[in-house]
């Protein structure tokens, strides 16, 4: 199994995260997790065919289609000209995630941190970048309105 370099962090975060980060990562993604998705099952380092958004995907172990969940789908997906289905293939990297958000708390024996796919990270932080979006836009507007007068 391949493990890719531990995923960048931030110069200005980097004070956040404790020393031995890279080791605590490297436990939750490849010993507690084995070394595949921790919501979807998807498994670290291999390419893995997707069919469009919904999150059905081709495992290759068991040989069979799985929902976005990592449940094998009890049906196979209904037989569509693959001109017409946007099928991708993308390896898949696992990253360690903090279920809170919070990069200065992990909790007793890591129950925080989660071993995820990047597709998966990203249905976990959505909600969270939404939130710091808006607080951005908001403080910018709130500098534009202190320096610069109000907006048209």
């Amino acid at each position: 199994m391949t493990q890719n370099p531990a995923m960048p962090i931030r110069a200005e975060h980097r004070w956040l995260y404790p020393i031995d980060w890279p080791q605590i990562s490297s436990i939750v993604r490849f010993v507690r997790a084995e070394g595949r998705c921790e919501r979807c099952r998807r498994p670290h380092g291999r390419y893995v065919a997707q069919l469009g958004v919904d999150g059905v995907w081709w495992d290759g172990e068991i040989r069979a289609w799985c929902d976005g969940r990592g449940r094998q789908l009890r049906r196979q997906p209904p037989f569509v000209a693959l001109e017409a289905v946007r099928m991708t293939r993308r390896p898949v990297y696992l990253a360690t995630a903090h279920l809170n958000h919070d990069p200065t708390f992990s909790g007793p024996r890591w129950r925080n941190l989660a071993a995820l796919c990047p597709r998966c990270h990203m249905i976990h932080d959505a909600a969270e970048h939404r939130r710091r979006r808006w607080w951005n836009v908001f403080r910018r507007c709130a500098l534009g309105d202190l320096f610069t007068g109000l907006y048209g």
